[in-house]
């Protein structure tokens, strides 16, 4: 990896960058001695080579966990195979993705043959799907250019954990997930995301045969992205969704499978009316917002969820006992049945752990075994979504369970990213997954920060939670916009807040006639926003979370960063609300330990979006105040890369691609 070596030579760009050296280093002493290793590297060390050149050249087996099934194609398509040809290495790999991402040749047949859909346009794009499926290798909807990847048909194409029939399923030779498992199998490399990672490691838990190779060496890219992972897998959630698509696979099933053993259609609409009911239930008190989240306490507050979970559970047990009654008559039919014996512990599970008085779900014995992460303090909620609801049991910390697996067979454990510490400060990190063994280092990027951007905190726009204040912050950063033509991504810590600064901002527009092109989050898919950011000259993309993090624009398309607020988590989130009260009772400050490492590095991540090379140029602004008023402002700023600090916007302006250069 050094000047002269075989990357140098042989892939086109590649830079030495000695970070990235000493990086490549510490990975190949973790894999030959089988420590665990928790490394960040400023942007622009290169670590996927870092990475990938010691891994290859190990001979070790490996599975690598991205943090986005994005990442994974491109590590997969991309950067693997350039590696292994500049290293002249005959390494076999796999990509495995989640079964969702997979066409089910049994549920797409069957959608295209008796399927009643609301959208009158979705039978021809399942024929599409079905047409990219007859010649398609890999079956992943991802390569099927003719529908993009969030469209709602893929829902009738693919298949869920629920309603998959496994072994028993006619297309079993042909399954894209069983071949693109078999091929996981026998790969020297395994390239996966988070998600399934943390999905097979509870499937272990549960005694559920695996999804995933043993292997010699684990690397997670993106590792910040892990612990929230980790919390949704070894928790527990049972949805109205999921009890609505039971009924209405039950319905199908039953009429074409057993259709003299029941008035399917009565028992189906019974399920159905008592799992609208349920989501009612949690909008008693009059009007509610359509999404929100409760806690404990609102939850045992709901004169009506008992009634309802009880009308639920109810229909689960006479649908579990009309499908015992005729076992072996279909395939799908007892699918049905296993699904509504599942629902049904989910949901007593979930009453049970809200009437304990310390929030610990209770363990269970038999075929109620709750053994694993089920056993650890856990905080019970709820999820509403317009005409759903989540029922969640999420653990108060992942770090036990995560322990357990990783006291299993001997095995580098390597968690790579660009934002794990605070300063030198890796306690954070290491306390949410239980690493306190790691080795912990830190690589500075190699970028000029200080000389390529400036970093402006306006002032006198007043608190952030005001009134107006949206419309003040577009009002004081409007001249950037206006002196950059656009090429300017505005980051903002709420849904709400995204709203109304676009509306603020299409206003200025409308009233300047500039003319700019605008782009809004949830407006296109968001693959389809990138690609048009990239391509217009003149855009404005207006996002929230998903754009804060694993994004990648270089050069002058992305030179004006703006973030709203300081991205503190909600105060009412009942996840954040019960971890606090955990860190209280052991003696810690969850503002201090928890809340304020956690927006440092989701600040961090939204500021690393601006540059992106060496020879980028451009502006950060921060619309929160509180960066200079209050103590811990300074804590804040300094975990930034080290922009150079403005006053004014005047001298902001300097450091926009065009302008005369900063003195």
């Amino acid at each position: 990896m050094g000047e002269a070596g075989l990357l140098a030579q042989r892939l086109p760009g590649f830079r030495h960058r000695q970070g990235q050296l000493a990086l490549a280093s510490s990975i190949a002493q973790s894999v030959s001695e089988r420590d665990c290793l928790v490394a960040e590297a400023g942007t622009g060390t290169g670590k996927t080579y870092a990475y990938l050149v010691p891994l290859l050249l190990s001979g070790a087996r490996a599975l690598i966990s991205t943090g986005t099934r994005h990442l994974q194609d491109q590590l997969h398509a991309r950067d693997l195979p350039a590696v292994k040809a500049a290293l002249g290495l005959d390494v076999r790999t796999a990509l495995l993705k989640g079964r969702s991402n997979y066409v089910c040749s049994h549920h797409l047949e069957r959608a295209l043959v008796d399927g009643r859909f609301a959208d009158p346009a979705t039978p021809g794009k399942l024929r599409r799907i079905h047409r990219f499926a007859q010649v398609s290798e890999s079956g992943d909807r991802s390569e099927c250019v003719d529908i993009a990847e969030d469209d709602p048909a893929w829902a009738h194409a693919t298949s869920t954990r629920e309603n998959c029939l496994g072994q028993e399923c006619s297309h079993i030779k042909q399954c894209f997930v069983m071949r693109a498992r078999r091929e996981a199998l026998v790969a020297d490399v395994v390239v996966v995301n988070h998600h399934l990672f943390c999905a097979d490691l509870a499937l272990r838990d549960d005694g559920t045969a695996e999804l995933l190779p043993n292997v010699e060496a684990i690397v997670f890219d993106e590792a910040h992205q892990l612990p929230d992972a980790a919390s949704e897998f070894f928790g527990e959630s049972i949805s109205t969704r999921q009890l609505i698509d039971l009924s209405r696979d039950l319905v199908r099933a039953g009429l074409t499978e057993a259709r003299d053993a029941a008035d399917w259609r009565s028992v189906s609409d019974r399920l159905e009316r008592a799992s609208r009911d349920l989501r009612l239930a949690f909008d008693s008190g009059g009007a509610q917002p359509i999404s929100r989240r409760l806690n404990t306490d609102l939850l045992r507050s709901l004169p009506g969820m008992d009634d309802a979970i009880d009308a639920v559970s109810a229909d689960l047990v006479s649908i579990s006992a009309i499908v015992a009654a005729n076992s072996g008559r279909g395939q799908e039919l007892d699918r049905c049945g296993l699904r509504a014996t599942e629902l049904l512990d989910r949901l007593q599970r979930w009453l049970a752990a809200l009437g304990s008085r310390d929030g610990r779900a209770p363990v269970f014995d038999g075929d109620q075994d709750t053994a694993g992460p089920n056993a650890d303090p856990s905080v019970v909620w709820a999820e509403t979504h317009g005409q759903h609801v989540n029922l969640r049991r999420t653990p108060l910390s992942v770090a036990a369970a995560f322990g357990r697996h990783r006291a299993g067979p001997r095995r580098a454990w390597i968690f790579l990213s660009a934002t794990l510490s605070l300063g030198n400060d890796f306690s954070h990190f290491v306390d949410a997954l239980g690493l306190q063994d790691a080795r912990c280092q830190r690589w500075e990027s190699p970028f000029d920060f200080a000389a390529q951007a400036a970093c402006w905190v306006p002032r006198h726009i007043g608190a952030a939670t005001s009134a107006g204040f949206s419309q003040r912050l577009a009002s004081h950063t409007w001249p950037l916009i206006v002196s950059n033509r656009g090429r300017a991504f505005v980051l903002c810590t709420s849904l709400r807040s995204m709203r109304e600064l676009a509306l603020a901002y299409r206003e200025l527009d409308e009233r300047d006639g500039l003319g700019l092109n605008w782009l809004v989050q949830g407006e296109s898919p968001r693959p389809v926003l990138l690609e048009r950011f990239r391509a217009a000259g003149d855009s404005v993309l207006v996002g929230s979370a998903g754009f804060w993090e694993g994004v990648d624009v270089s050069g002058d398309a992305l030179s004006l960063v703006i973030i709203d607020k300081l991205p503190f988590a909600p105060p009412d989130d009942p996840v954040v609300q019960a971890r606090g009260e955990a860190m209280r009772r052991a003696g810690k400050d969850p503002f201090t330990h928890s809340q304020l490492p956690e927006a440092a590095l989701a600040l961090k991540q939204g500021a690393g979006r601006l540059i992106r090379s060496e020879t980028d140029r451009g502006v950060l602004v921060l619309g929160d105040e509180r960066l200079l008023t209050r103590g811990y402002g300074k804590r804040l700023l300094a975990s930034l890369p080290p922009f150079t600090r403005v006053e004014r916007i005047e001298d902001a302006m300097r450091f926009l691609p065009g302008q005369p250069a900063a003195r």
